[in-house]
Parts: C-alpha cells; sequence; structure tokens
C-alpha cells in the first residue's frame, strides 16, 4: 500500500532546515557508531532524492525531510529495519513543527521505500527516497571505501553483509525495478549490475576454504 498523501500538508523551508540541524547534529554527536550510515550517508540521499523527486512530480519537501530521517533506526538498534526507528523519527518532526499528518506520511514513506519489502507499487515519495538510497548501494566506491565501515557499525561478517545484498537486491534487480526513475535506471545500471555481481561473487568465493582460512589470517 502507498503512504497516505490525503490532507497531509507539505513543509516550509524553515521547517526543513530545523529536521537537518537536529539530524546532522545527531549524526555529528554519535558519528564513532554512524561510519556508514552517517551525516555523509544522510546528505547524500537527501541531495539525490530532492533531484528525483523533482523529475517525478512528488512533493520534494516532504522527499528532503523523509530523506533527512530515513535511517536513525541505526541510533536506536544496529542493523535494524527502519520500523525500529519509528518513535525517535517522529519525535524529531514533531519537534521541528512537522504537522502531525505530515508525520504520519513521512514515517509512511519511510518504511515503503526500504529495500528488503519494497515493490512496484510504491509511491513516488518512496521511489524517489528509494533510488537515492539505492544509489548510495550501487555506487562504485561503496564497496571499496564504505563497505568494512558497514560491518563495523553493525557488527556484521562478510558473509551476513554479502547474504543480505544478494538475498535482498538481486530479485529487484532481476525483475526490472531496482531503480523506479528510468533516468537513473539509464544512468546506473550498469554500476548497479557489476556491484551485485561482484557481491555474488564474495558470497561465492566465502564457500572456498582456502579463501576462509586468507580471511581468518587477516582478522
Amino acid at each position: 500500500m502507498s503512504a497516505p498523501t490525503i490532507d497531509a500538508p507539505t513543509i516550509s523551508s524553515a521547517i526543513i532546515g530545523d529536521v537537518e540541524d537536529r539530524v546532522r547534529a545527531l549524526c555529528e554527536r554519535h558519528a564513532r557508531r554512524l561510519p556508514f550510515h552517517g551525516w555523509h550517508h544522510v546528505g547524500f540521499v537527501r541531495d539525490k532524492a530532492v533531484e528525483f523527486a523533482a523529475a517525478n512530480g512528488s512533493d520534494v519537501p516532504v522527499v528532503a525531510v523523509a530523506a533527512l530521517v530515513h535511517d536513525v533506526n541505526y541510533l536506536v538498534r544496529r542493523n535494524s529495519a527502519a520500523a525500529a526507528g519509528s518513535g525517535l523519527r517522529r519525535r524529531l518532526l514533531a519537534d521541528a513543527g512537522v504537522p502531525r499528518p505530515t508525520v504520519d506520511w513521512i514515517d509512511a514513506i519511510v518504511d515503503e521505500a526500504e529495500m528488503r519489502t519494497r515493490h512496484r507499487g510504491i509511491s513516488r515519495e518512496a521511489q524517489a527516497l528509494s533510488d537515492a538510497d539505492t544509489l548510495f548501494k550501487a555506487l562504485p566506491v561503496t564497496p571499496v571505501v564504505l563497505a568494512h565501515r558497514y560491518l563495523a557499525e553493525n557488527n556484521v561478517t562478510l558473509r551476513e553483509l554479502a547474504d543480505k545484498i544478494v538475498g535482498e537486491q538481486c530479485d529487484v534487480h532481476d525483475e526490472g525495478f531496482y531503480f523506479y526513475s528510468p533516468a537513473a535506471a539509464a544512468q546506473y545500471s550498469r554500476w548497479a549490475s557489476a556491484n551485485l555481481q561482484l557481491w555474488r561473487c564474495i558470497k561465492e568465493s566465502l564457500d572456498d576454504p582456502t579463501v576462509e582460512r586468507l580471511l581468518a589470517a587477516v582478522g
């Protein structure tokens, strides 16, 4: 089901700035806990989500704020689903003056856009957020520069991360809605395909006892 939009007012630039200040402060205060999902991630996703929202005709201010709060669940519990951050997300939005109906809308958009549960029929706002977050995952630099940060932040093994990526992302890629935006799909699908092939290969390599011994030796 798509996130509710009826009778949910949009958001002023002052409120967006207030939410940004609050989220940035949280990211900076807890930077050691968020080596992957810190402000560098949030800022990238917000910027790209706004771009995708403007292109697909969705509510740009609402998407901007949804992007700012989409990963606060990692401050609540490691390796958690977006829903785990609902309480914190709602408090942040309410304290910044976001109207209650729009708080409900944004919370629903964040849940709707989550990789592990999203589907073809999500709302345009969720599509814009999803495409931005998915692009961060598909960037060629992410497995090289940032994957080890995800392992540390979420206290998971390389095998667990490979299983998660292959399990959650390959089907939506193969079924043709890895990106919802046609422009994003045209520009970034090659990166996504290469990234998923890399993680498939990583997953396969971890079944090789010699690779297992290598990884144990290097810690």
